[in-house]
This record gives structure tokens, sequence and C-alpha cells, in this order.
């Protein structure tokens, strides 16, 4: 494997009283062991399509073949859609450069630049397609229902943007659609859009959900763009589904044994807070991908825990006093990768100067390789559970590990609650209420609250 996970950190021999007894930590792992069997049932009648997905290498071909299409001439490459149809994509090309310093060099022919649009404001749409050089720019849009409103506004406003500057012939080579195949009785929205403007589509898996589809082609088409190995991510995605069905037991496995301390703790100590800590620039948008899904997958019927995006070593200047004292109720997941001896080297006589004579002779990454040792100790010495996570290398391979895992830690933590990890009753609530409120309805305070109570809850979609 390209991970390893170690929860000694958590646990009350090493941390005391705030820490998980092994007697419960041992409880929820045997709670697992019926659901480890029913996904690895689920893998073998091939019933679940996230586990068989690191398989698949047809949709690879076609993204490639739509994205190459797609970017003949291209300056900028522009992403549109929100919640799971853009973070698992913004991780993935974080990894190949996109968001962090240098991303610029990477703007050629043979490459377009890369920008990601998942937040609709008014003003940032507005001023972003007024900025765009349109002729040398493409819009990929993807949104599984096809009825997402905040996209569906981008890429109208994108269309009509397109249509005053003259290009509406053009429409076909500079948008791509990423959304369900058409279903009896239902709208899609984008689907029709997009046929009427004959702009090409690719099929999101229906039976896969947004923020479950990261290594799907709803991220493979970033990844391309980035010039990921995605066949790599796949890979290592494959051994950690691979590492599920050889496990003897729930206790042999690295997300049962996650899901079961965050849980965990949660319901023996009280704590509540789950902290994504990675110490890298390139899994910054990871960390936010992560409060997605652990969020709206767990946050049902009284259940779940807080998940919160940080990056290190930046917030330890922010976010470590509260962990180190304050209140008693944040689980710490570190991710650390090999960094020593990477980096500008620190110039003896500059170091003295600044008064900083131990760093004189090290590279930049030695001092974060050494804050990654330091923290988990800081954490440990003051009782506060943390998980450490370890990378042979941040590439692909781990990336497409390091997602995997997550996605079953969540399906196994949901489990342990009682709950549906693959549904949103209350986020379609809300968006029953934008609807009538754009639509002109008054809608009194104790209406929303009977519209919210009532609305069904969706069926269950696998993945």
């Amino acid at each position: 494997m390209s991970l390893s996970q170690s929860v000694q950190g958590c646990l009350e021999a090493t941390i005391g009283g705030l820490g998980l007894p092994q007697a419960a930590l041992d409880a929820n792992l045997a709670k697992l062991d019926p659901r480890l069997a029913s996904l690895r049932e689920a893998y073998a009648k091939s019933t679940l399509p996230l586990l068989r997905m690191p398989e698949w290498r047809d949709d690879i071909a076609l993204a490639r073949e739509a994205l190459h299409k797609l970017t003949q001439g291209a300056r900028t490459l522009v992403f549109f859609g929100t919640g799971g149809s853009s973070l698992g994509g913004q991780t993935l090309a974080q990894l190949g450069g996109w968001g962090i310093p240098g991303d610029d060099k990477h703007g050629s022919e043979a490459r377009p630049r890369t920008r990601f649009y998942d937040n609709l404001d008014a003003r940032t749409l507005e001023l972003s397609l007024a900025g765009l050089d349109l002729k040398t720019s493409r819009f990929i849009v993807i949104s599984k229902s096809g009825g997402t409103p905040e996209t569906l506004v981008q890429i109208i406003a994108a269309i009509d943007a397109v249509r005053k500057a003259g290009l509406e012939a053009q429409i076909p080579d500079l948008f791509l659609a990423v959304t369900e195949p058409a279903q009896p009785g239902k709208t899609n929205g984008l689907r029709a859009l997009c046929e009427s403007f004959s702009i090409p589509m690719l099929d999101h898996d229906p039976n896969i959900g947004g923020r479950f589809s990261a290594l799907t082609n709803v991220g493979l088409l970033p990844a391309l763009g980035r010039g990921l190995d995605v066949e790599a991510l796949r890979k290592g995605a494959g051994a950690v589904v691979a590492a599920m069905l050889q496990a003897k037991s729930a206790a042999d496995f690295a997300p049962t044994i996650g899901a079961s301390v965050a849980i965990g703790l949660a319901k023996e100590r009280g704590v509540r807070a789950n902290v994504m800590l990675p110490y890298s620039d390139r899994l910054s948008r990871f960390a936010a991908w992560y409060v997605q899904l652990w969020g709206e997958s767990l946050g049902k019927n009284g259940q779940g825990t807080t998940p919160v995006a940080a990056l290190g070593p930046v917030d330890q200047h922010s976010q470590l006093q509260l962990y180190l004292d304050g209140a008693p109720q944040h689980f710490i997941t570190i991710i650390r990768e090999k960094c020593d001896g990477t980096g500008p080297r620190i110039a003896p006589d500059l170091a003295s100067l600044a008064g900083a004579d131990y760093l004189a002779g090290h590279a930049a990454g030695d001092l974060v390789a050494a804050q990654q040792r330091a923290i988990p100790q800081a954490l440990i010495a003051a009782g506060r559970p943390v998980r450490i996570i370890d990378l042979e290398l941040l590439d692909e391979t781990s990336l497409g590990a390091l997602m995997m895992h997550f996605m079953l830690e969540t399906i196994f933590a949901a489990h342990l609650l009682g709950v549906d990890p693959f549904d949103q009753p209350a986020v379609e609530s809300g968006k029953i209420l934008t609807r009538r409120y754009l639509a002109g309805e008054r809608i009194e305070a104790s209406d929303a609250h009977t519209t919210a109570a009532a609305e069904p809850r969706q069926p269950h979609r696998r993945g």
C-alpha cells in the first residue's frame, strides 16, 4: 500500500481520559464485520459501482478523447459545477499544480490553464466571463442530476456570453457536459439545454453519487487537464478495494479502523469535530473534499460529527492553540508526506543574521518534516486524539488510495451511526424552498418548517 495509518494516538492507553478505550474500539470493529461482508458481496455481485469503478477503463478512453477534442486551440479550461461535481476534480487537479503558485507556467497550447468556479457569486461570474477570451476558452459543465440551479445559471450565462460575442456557431466546440443519461419521467435541464445547442455530453453514472464520484469521469476530466496519470489514480483506489477483499476481519482494514475510532471517540468521549490536517499545499482541496464527503454523508437523524478542513503548517499559527488547549472535542487526522531535504537550502550567513542559526544549512522541507513529527507528539502530550497517515510519496497512486480510503471509511462510519451515507434529504428541502422563492411565492416561517419536515427522503442511490 502507498499509505499507512496509525491510530495509537487516539487510544486511552496512549493519551489517557480523552482516548478511546480498546474495548470500545474492538466493539465497533465487531459491529463492522457484517458490513465488511456485505461490501464484499456487493463487489462480487457488482451492485455497488463504486467498488468496481477502479477497474473501469472505457470511461477513461472516452474522457480522454472528449477532452482532446474540446481543448484544440484552447488557452483556458473552465469547470462549472458545485459540491461533489467540483471538489473531487479540484482535489485531483491540485496534484497537477492547479491552485498553487506556479500554475501559470502550465498555460500553453499543450495544456490550457485550469479554472474552477464552484461557488455561485453573481459578481465573480460576471467579471470572470467578461475577462475570458471566449475564442480560446473551453467550458466543462458537470451536474449529476442536470438540475443544479447554480450550475444552470453558470452555463446559461456562459452560452449567452458566447452568443453575444458572435460565436454561437462554435458553441458545440466550446462546451462539454457531464450529466446522467436521460431517464423516463425525470427532467434533466442540463441535458435538454446541451441537446438544443448540440453540445457533446459524457454520461455521469447514475448509481454513483456526486460526492463519491471523484474518481469517475467527473474527476478524471480535470485530472487529464492537468496531465495526471489517471490509470495510476484508479490503481491506487483499486489497491484499497483489494485490501478490503483480503482483510480477515474489520480489525485488519484501515478504513474500518478509522471509522471505528472516529465514531467511537464521538460516542464515548464527546469528540465531535474531525479535523483533516494535511501537510501539503497539494492536499488543501482534498481537505475540502473530505469535509463535504463526511458532513453530507453522515449528518442525518441527529447523527454525525463536524468535519473541519485545515492545512499544515500554516494552521499551526491559527487553529493549533484551540486543538491543544481548547475544549476537548477535536479528533485530528494528520497526513504527512516525506519532505526532508526538499526545497531551497537556507544560507548559513542569512540564517545567522536572522537569529535563526538552527535553520542554517537545512532545506525548507526539513522544517516541515520536523513539524510533522513534533505536532502529533504535542497533541499526544496534551491528551488530544491524533491519527497519523503517512504517504510514501504524494503521487497519483497514493492520492487515489487516500480518496478511496476515506470514501470507504465514511460508508463504514454511516453503518455505526445507523444512517444512509448516500442520500441528503435535508439539502433537498432547501432546494425546494429556493425554487419557491424564485417563483415569487410568499413563504412563512411555519410553512418553510412544514416543507422541510414533509420532504420525503430521496431513494437510496448506490455509490
